[in-house]
């Protein structure tokens, strides 16, 4: 596991420190072709400079986020606005965590990309990768 992201969830309380060890772990192991670093102050990993999925401690629990998300068409991923295409899934304990569902959206996570590397120099726009 990457130092930063190790420190980063040894910082948290036990529940969420938990929880932030099992996510980085499993993505780690399914991902295993990312690059992953604490951008904007949480851990996140890129496939090719492009970010793809990230968690973050927030007020409602450890929020999972997928940049991509939107188009995984999964119910359990919550999709907010209609600019960007990330959704999310918060957990307040590990035994929330379905592992059969995380594996299937890490693998989509690497099949369906939108291009947010690059969505400053297009002022904004996405463009779809795959």
């Amino acid at each position: 596991m990457n130092q930063e992201i190790q420190a980063y969830n040894e910082r948290l309380e036990p529940a969420d420190h938990e929880i932030c060890l099992l996510l980085a772990s499993t993505i780690d192991y399914e991902l295993t072709e990312a690059a992953s670093k604490i951008w904007h102050g949480h851990p996140v990993w890129f496939l090719d400079g492009n970010p793809i999925v990230g968690y973050s401690k927030e007020k409602k629990g450890v929020r999972l986020m997928f940049w991509s998300g939107a188009d995984f068409e999964e119910p359990d991923l919550n999709h907010r606005g209609t600019k960007f295409k990330d959704a999310s899934i918060f957990y307040n304990s590990v035994v929330e965590i379905d592992e059969d569902k995380l594996q299937r959206w890490l693998e989509k996570s690497r099949s369906i990309q939108w291009d947010y590397k690059n969505i400053v120099k297009r002022k904004g726009r996405l463009e779809r990768l795959k």
